[in-house]
């Protein structure tokens, strides 16, 4: 079953005739993944790679019955673009683009709770149900379904774990990638819920970085909540006291958001966590 999104979802691509969002939507569709419009204003009625183009995406919806939408827009003009999205009615947004003002990401996430729409990002790399679909940008190539369920704040590093679980023969369910701005949609507890009730998720994988305390929220709720086995790795091991490690979201004040601190709490629930990302299938083939 996976999480979030399967080979039914219907997708519409926001700004799908620029550079980027050309290119993703090429490689969305290419993989499999029900992308039935674009939105690009001034442009409605044009049709690109083969799909209708709309000028807004209250029209696109009405027409489509899209559930979801993903966003390849300049940071400048992602604000509207989100809030339209939401207006239109869509219950998944997805918002790849970096660099959007905190205080427009705290409102377009208020009104995404407010109107009960699963944001994912922003500055992330999307989402996919290995052999169903993708929205964003995760290689399909290096995926292959599983059982295994990875949520991660990281980006190239989710692609690192993914590959070595694919060659090591543990194919995944659904990886989702939070995105590592300080403000940010869903986050690590959403997701472990999501895969807790999830049939096929077996294992699941946490991918932290230093900085936040989103990592320490997780390792309270498997505590109470996950019965399945949850694996971790925490990226900026070595990283220096008070320096920001890529992500705007990972900076480290005093011992609160310091990779050791994390993977101590993370230990203390029960989690299996490890140094390097190369251990983790290592660490589920000896759990099953």
């Amino acid at each position: 079953m996976a999480i979030l999104l399967d080979e039914n979802t219907k997708v519409i691509v926001q700004g799908i005739t620029g550079k980027q969002g050309s290119f993703h939507a090429k490689s969305m569709i290419d993989y499999g993944t029900k992308v039935i419009a674009g939105v690009t204003p001034g442009k409605g009625g044009q049709e690109f790679l083969g799909l209708p183009v709309f000028d807004s995406m209250k029209e696109a919806v009405k027409e489509t019955q899209a559930t979801a939408s993903v966003i390849f827009i300049p940071a400048r003009f992602t604000y509207s673009a989100a809030l339209e999205a939401i207006d239109s009615g869509i219950k998944l947004l997805t918002i790849i683009t970096e660099g959007i003002p905190v205080k427009d990401t705290a409102k377009i996430k208020q009104k995404a709770i407010k109107n009960k729409v699963v944001m994912v990002g922003p500055n992330c790399p999307g989402l996919i149900t290995p052999g169903a679909s993708k929205i964003g940008i995760i290689p399909g190539e290096i995926c292959s379904p599983g059982n295994v369920g990875i949520v991660s704040r990281s980006g190239t590093l989710t692609y690192e774990i993914i590959q070595n679980l694919t060659v090591n023969g543990f194919g995944q369910s659904t990886c989702v990638g939070l995105g590592g701005d300080p403000i940010k949609g869903i986050g690590f507890n959403e997701c472990l819920k999501w895969f807790e009730e999830d049939p096929q998720t077996k294992q699941i994988i946490l991918v932290g970085e230093i900085g936040g305390t989103g990592e320490q929220e997780a390792a309270d709720l498997v505590k109470s909540e996950i019965t399945k086995p949850v694996f971790a790795f925490i990226a900026g091991q070595t990283a220096p006291p008070g320096k920001q490690m890529g992500h705007a979201g990972a900076i480290v004040h005093g011992k609160s958001g310091t990779a050791q601190e994390k993977m101590r709490i993370l230990v203390e629930a029960g989690i299996t966590t490890v140094r390097t990302s190369s251990e983790i299938p290592i660490k589920i083939r000896e759990s099953i």
